[in-house]
């Protein structure tokens, strides 16, 4: 027999259970750490950032690293399965690895850890996790904790609320490296060409000129 669903949240529950959930991010996350990390690899050293994650933590991955090439810091999204088929190739000195696995446990992110090390020994990874002592978490260079905050699904099952922090972190991420390489409007504009960001971003820049 089917089981019944184990909660029922409304609208304004839902907001307040992932409003907690990002106030609960934890004090100790050592953000400064990834960023100086990225800044030295990818703007000193010449390398990319890259992000990478499956499933729903794989599309914030993409999303990161979209975000993170539009604001001035070049990266590319590697699929951990499509790595173990040839595009673990596209890695090089000077990369850094930003892995997203909410129960530390994702088998094709481990996996490719343990192939990205076997390509280059020293590459230096970032990962974001609900599980700060996991053996994954152990493995990298910076861990940054989402606290593992419950998801609001009614099963207690799909990544919701877990993905929200995660974005969060994220972005913390982006905004920190944009204002540690002092990325401004001119430079905004160079990468944005068509819609209203594109337009907004030259404007903004010639009005500062």
């Amino acid at each position: 027999m089917e089981q019944k669903q184990k909660c029922h949240f409304s609208a304004a529950e839902i907001v307040q259970a992932e409003a907690a959930a990002i106030q609960a991010i934890p004090q100790g996350n050592d953000y400064k750490k990834a960023v100086r990390m990225i800044v030295h690899r990818v703007h000193e050293c010449g390398g990319r950032l890259v992000p990478t994650g499956m499933g729903n933590a794989g599309q914030i991955a993409l999303n990161m690293a979209t975000t993170f090439s539009s604001t001035g810091t070049p990266a590319y999204f590697l699929h951990p399965s499509e790595a173990q088929h040839g595009d673990l190739g596209i890695l090089r000195e000077n990369d850094v690895m930003l892995m997203i696995s909410n129960s530390g446990k994702t088998r094709e992110v481990l996996e490719l850890l343990e192939l990205a090390h076997r390509l280059i020994p020293h590459l230096p990874t970032i990962l974001i996790t609900g599980a700060a002592d996991c053996d994954l978490a152990h493995s990298v260079d910076v861990c940054l904790s989402t606290g593992n905050p419950s998801e609001v699904c009614p099963l207690g099952l799909t990544p919701t609320t877990s993905t929200t922090v995660m974005t969060v972190i994220g972005d913390i991420l982006v905004v920190e490296t944009m204002q540690s390489i002092g990325f401004g409007y001119h430079d905004y504009s160079l990468r944005h060409h068509g819609g209203y960001l594109g337009l907004r971003s030259r404007t903004l820049s010639d009005d500062k000129a």
